[in-house]
């Protein structure tokens, strides 16, 4: 069995945003020389997620209305991490929400996707350097 490592590094100007990273990973995908076996996609840091969905711009906008109605920014008065000097309590409950990483089966050389699926990279607390680690198994 094979083994492959990557990071992909982000700095967003923005507190947040979806990033589509299918195209950095299916480039992994052919650097590894491996053609069966499993992806993984995560996300390295505590307020950012790695998810699959459609890459649909309405979408996107109704994930970022339905996070910031879950888990508000402000007023970071209202959670207690923000005690700590952080602004960021919001962007950690919203990794929860969205998850930490993906899974892909890898088939014949290519990520086994359903119908319009994408991988994405979701920062919810940027204007910092980030990391997402692909890690590929297989032969």
């Amino acid at each position: 069995m094979k083994s492959y490592r990557k990071e992909l590094w982000f700095n967003v100007p923005t507190r947040r945003a979806f990033i589509n990273v299918t195209g950095q990973v299916v480039a992994c995908v052919a650097e590894s020389g491996i053609r069966e076996g499993l992806v993984l996609v995560n996300a390295m840091h505590i307020s950012s997620s790695v998810f699959i969905n459609d890459d649909e711009s309405g979408l996107h906008h109704d994930f970022e209305q339905f996070l910031e109605r879950l888990a508000p920014h402000e007023p970071v008065s209202g959670y207690r991490h923000n005690d700590t000097g952080e602004d960021n309590a919001d962007a950690h409950i919203k990794r929860q929400i969205m998850g930490r990483e993906a899974v892909i089966a890898l088939t014949g050389g290519a990520l086994d996707f359903g119908p319009w699926e994408q991988i994405f990279y979701g920062e919810f607390d940027g204007r910092r350097r980030k990391r997402v680690l692909v890690k590929i198994i297989g032969d």
